[in-house]
């Protein structure tokens, strides 16, 4: 996990700088952002310090309705915990006396012409990916129809060719070679590139294309839920199952529990169409349909 600074944060979104320019180091460890509603009228229970905090319309409204020794009471409270950063939306004025408190206690207060919850919701969208817990795995992670997909499986067996196929097939590439997986909430996995291999798949014999390059801009995503685990494994007579339903399997990643599907390789086997057929059949279960039950439901209206 790369460590944000509010710098980050001011390149990110192209923040103005009003006071604190010394210390746009500073670190930002928390994922949501906060608006002081009970800060400001002296109530720090559970005051969420080490957050960003966002002033918008209503709170700087507030501030100037009160008195000049009120205003500074309530301002001098807040800044004391020394909050990563202030942020100002809506380019709202006026605010010489908090640019004051921010310069003598060194906090950066910064400031964005965006409205306050469509800025809350970037930001927090962006620290909560930033700040994700993460690994990187050896693997190709692929966007099929919308739907992410792992695909793992012993170096040389055929994970990249397999994406190629897909890519020509009008899915799109999200990592090959380091998948990078973010656990962005207790139910949500991220699948993304490391950043150097972006766009780029390594196919044996041919070497590195860039896909986006090869064909378009559409063959690339830059990240995708990931709701499949598809190991690719060699050909085993005899190992295949081929019951009905099989019995679900799972991988955890992060305490995550994705769904497993093994398939298995021979010369001549349509690898991506069982992919296809993998991604659309987990589609289907999430709409509530199950083609083995449907077919035992034809079969025991045929013995009645």
């Amino acid at each position: 996990m790369k460590p944000v600074t509010v710098q980050d944060l001011v390149e990110r979104f192209s923040l103005e700088i009003l006071a604190g320019h010394s210390e746009l180091h500073r670190p930002i460890t928390k994922s949501k952002a906060h608006r002081p509603g009970l800060e400001f009228v002296g109530y720090f229970e559970y005051f969420p310090q080490a957050h960003v905090q966002l002033l918008g319309r209503k709170e700087i409204t507030y501030l100037h309705s009160l008195s000049e020794n009120e205003r500074n009471l309530h301002i001098g409270n807040i800044v004391k915990y020394h909050p990563p950063c202030f942020v100002v939306t809506r380019n709202q004025e006026g605010l010489k006396y908090l640019t004051k408190y921010c310069e003598e206690e060194q906090i950066p207060l910064l400031r964005t012409s965006a409205s306050t919850s469509k800025f809350q919701d970037l930001v927090d969208l962006y620290l909560s990916k930033s700040l994700a817990q993460e690994i990187a795995i050896h693997g190709v992670c692929v966007n099929v129809s919308g739907i992410g997909i792992l695909l793992r499986g012993k170096s040389g067996v055929g994970k990249s060719e397999t994406a190629h196929t897909l890519i020509r097939r009008g899915h799109r590439l999200v990592a090959d070679d380091i998948v990078v997986l973010k656990k962005i909430s207790p139910e949500t996995l991220l699948g993304t590139h490391n950043g150097k291999t972006k766009e780029f798949l390594a196919l044996r014999s041919i070497g590195l294309i860039n896909v986006s390059r090869l064909y378009g801009r559409k063959a690339f995503q830059d990240e995708t839920r990931i709701v499949l685990d598809i190991e690719l494994t060699k050909w085993q007579e005899h190992a295949l199952n081929n019951d009905l339903e099989l019995e679900p399997r799972f991988t955890d990643y992060m305490d995550i529990r994705i769904p497993h599907i093994e398939i298995q390789l021979q010369p001549g086997r349509d690898v991506a169409g069982l992919v296809e057929a993998a991604a659309n059949s987990w589609y289907l279960r999430q709409q509530g349909y199950s083609a083995a039950e449907e077919f035992m439901q034809r079969l025991q209206s045929d013995t009645n």
